[in-house]
């Protein structure tokens, strides 16, 4: 690992001008490629102290030896030469968007002599007309030969063309009316051309012209009794017609725009694009990517517009590009895009109307494509296997761990302490295992007190369990090495199925019905018992402190056979009991990928309850102990002074002011209200601005 003191530039050598940086290895190699408008103030960014630094810059400047940069006039010029660095270098640690599949393109080969529609993958060739990309060849296909009707386009290979030229004798199509039949003479390279640029004009979104000119030609040919000549212009519209029903109208008429949505975690990224043209969506593609340096909204939005215009010239370029959050340099990009198409590019975020409203689309597309490249990695039995196999050797366990469960607690500024428990076996989610607690034992923010409780919990109703069916035999008390005494059932209230957490789109399946918190274990009923079985594993979300908490409470029950680890998220290192050193696996390493999936499960089960808890407490009054008081008059109490903190400053005389509440009724609610101290202003924590209490009674 090296010290980026050791190639910082000397004070003063950095010019301040736009330009391009590379850091390189000790091998010479590119591992990173950025740009800036000033070059000296950015650079200098990646020398300050190391614990300030993100960590993926941390690890990028520290595998570093160099760093080089280039000069440019404009930033426009930086965001080109950055483009064409990355493409060139393939550096490691720069965010680089992979396609999910090769997607066909409906291809117009402009670039010969009698031009060729055909179905075509892979990197896009000069002087070809792309269309799409759409989500199968045979799309296509149908779209094609409902339109060689009126633009018999050849769509014949090459030897097939120099086959039917040579033998004077044109193909299948030639002779059905789908092919003007170049090859054999029967229309001029000229006519053919203008065939094919129509079918180009068409497929651009061009549609209402040829059309209505259609049928402009049947209308006259059956006014002068041409009736066969009639019927073929009526087939030849309605095949149109069909082509363009293909693909549901979105937007306004004539509107060319890309759309992007990005859906995004800790380490992944998904990216989903829309192609519309003349209102319609003409193609979709979706990329996937990992988050190899830090990386903002922003800045993944800006890598792909790089990526997927780099490319691009002319009308490839829409004249509308919507995005979820714009580059942190608009200017600059939008000036870029526009010199690739020759002309006005409008970059922004759709705020209203059919745009915000097909944005959302292809959001829910993003997110739904994060989901499953997630799950597809997660269900293959090969790789969970060796995944599983990778945790057991860096950790050191005998086996494979089977059962692994994970812990997270989850709180608001103290406020709602709550933790998870999930339940992955053989490397998939066990949801019907999943559990959640609440905090009894003490009052405030304890992360490591609160880990400690938890886990003892837990593990207590495992014994319990053991002892009920006779597997744990009571051994002498007197000191720990002997075990446990025998632990009576700890009663506690099961917790309701909350319908707020029975199913979760960010997951995809369902929610266990009844998600219970530790409760009593029940009579032998022929079902698996809530915390019968052991883990091999006991994963915590967190660093040291709070793996020393989970092991200290399975030592003090005197289990010794279950290992424990910490996730710190930080770093994502995993830490082991009594190891001043964390154990760090490759960042590529199949079983961290496990664990940090199972680490952010945890994470999110329990923020949910959380949520869900603090939403249930903020709809409480202290009005509801006012008795006699109905939620009719407890309305119009809030309605005429306008919070239950206006309510708490007004004398008595005054609550009597309100309609149907008497001198009675308003002496109990002042009482209420006074016996109850106000809860302290919560904070908007994106804002920083402080919460006032509502219209809805909280306190």
């Amino acid at each position: 690992m090296a010290d980026p003191s050791s190639y910082r530039p000397k004070p003063g050598q950095i010019p301040d001008s736009p330009g391009v940086y590379k850091f390189r290895d000790e091998h010479r190699r590119v591992i990173y490629v950025g740009k800036a408008k000033n070059l000296r103030q950015r650079v200098a960014n990646y020398f300050q102290d190391l614990a300030h630094l993100h960590p993926r810059t941390r690890t990028m400047v520290t595998t570093a030896a160099s760093v080089e940069w280039t000069v440019v006039s404009t930033e426009v010029e930086a965001l080109q030469l950055e483009y064409s660095w990355i493409k060139e270098f393939d550096p490691r640690f720069n965010v680089k968007y992979r396609d999910d599949k090769s997607y066909p393109y409906l291809a117009v080969t402009l670039n010969e002599e009698f031009p060729r529609v055909q179905v075509m993958r892979g990197a896009k060739k000069k002087g070809v007309r792309y269309f799409g990309p759409y989500g199968h060849a045979w799309a296509i296909r149908e779209t094609v030969d409902l339109m060689l009707r009126v633009f018999p386009v050849r769509t014949c290979s090459a030897g097939v063309f120099k086959n039917a030229a040579r033998t004077g004798r044109p193909c299948l199509l030639g002779y059905i009316g789908k092919c003007s039949a170049p090859c054999v003479g029967r229309v001029t390279p000229e006519e053919h051309r203008e065939l094919a640029e129509d079918f180009c004009d068409f497929m651009a979104g061009r549609t209402g012209t040829y059309i209505r000119r259609l049928e402009k030609d049947m209308m006259q040919a059956a006014e002068e009794m041409e009736y066969e000549r009639a019927a073929r212009l009526r087939d030849d519209a309605g095949a149109l017609k069909r082509a363009m029903e293909k693909s549901a109208v979105v937007l306004a008429d004539a509107t060319d725009a890309d759309l992007i949505a990005v859906a995004e975690d800790e380490l992944e990224a998904a990216l989903q694009i829309f192609h519309v043209r003349g209102g319609r969506v003409r193609g979709q593609r979706g990329w996937v990517t990992d988050k190899v340096e830090a990386v903002d909204t922003s800045g993944l939005v800006e890598h792909a517009l790089q990526q997927l215009y780099g490319e691009e010239r002319g009308d490839a370029v829409p004249k509308e590009v919507l995005v979820p959050a714009l580059p942190e340099d608009t200017e600059a990009v939008s000036q870029w895009l526009a010199e690739r198409r020759g002309s006005q590019v409008s970059l922004r975020i759709p705020q209203r109307g059919d745009k915000k409203d097909l944005m959302a689309t292809v959001q829910r597309n993003a997110q739904q494509a994060l989901g499953l490249h997630k799950t597809k990695r997660a269900s293959d039995l090969t790789t969970r296997s060796r995944a599983l196999e990778e945790i057991a050797e860096a950790l050191g366990l005998d086996t494979a761990p089977l059962r692994i469960e994970c812990y997270d607690i989850s709180h608001l500024q103290g406020d709602d302490v709550v933790a998870s428990m999930v339940v992955f076996e053989d490397g998939l989610a066990r949801k019907s295992e999943y559990r959640r607690f609440q905090i009894k034992g003490f009052e405030g923010q304890d992360d490591v007190r609160s880990m400690h409780e938890v886990i003892g919990r837990r593990f207590k109703r495992y014994l319990q369990e053991k002892e009920r069916t006779g597997e744990w035999e009571e051994q002498p008390t007197g000191t720990p090495a002997d075990g446990p005494a025998p632990i009576g059932p700890v009663p506690g209230p099961a917790l309701a199925a909350d319908p707020a957490l029975a199913a979760d789109p960010a997951v995809g399946d369902a929610e266990p019905t009844a998600v219970a918190e530790d409760t009593e274990p029940r009579e032998d009923d022929g079902r698996p018992k809530r915390f019968a079985y052991p883990p091999q594993l006991v994963v915590v979300d967190g660093g040291q402190p709070q793996v020393a908490a989970a092991k200290r409470a399975l030592d003090e029950l005197g289990i010794d056979d279950i290992a424990v680890c910490g996730l710190a998220k930080r770093l994502e290192e995993v830490w082991l009991p009594d190891d001043d050193d964390p154990v760090v696996l490759p960042r590529s390493s199949e079983g961290l990928y496990l664990l940090q999936r199972i680490r952010d499960e945890a994470h999110r089960f329990a923020i949910t309850y959380q949520r869900a808890k603090r939403a249930k407490r903020i709809r409480t009054s202290p009005l509801d102990d006012v008795s006699g008081l109905g939620e009719t008059r407890k309305q119009a109490l809030i309605k005429h002074f306008g919070s239950v903190k206006k309510l708490r400053q007004a004398t008595i005389d005054e609550i009597c002011e309100v309609p149907g509440i008497g001198r009675r009724t308003a002496e109990s609610v002042a009482a209420a209200l006074a016996s109850t101290t106000p809860a302290a202003p919560a904070v908007n924590t994106a804002t920083g601005e402080m919460i006032e209490e509502d219209d809805g009674g909280s306190s």
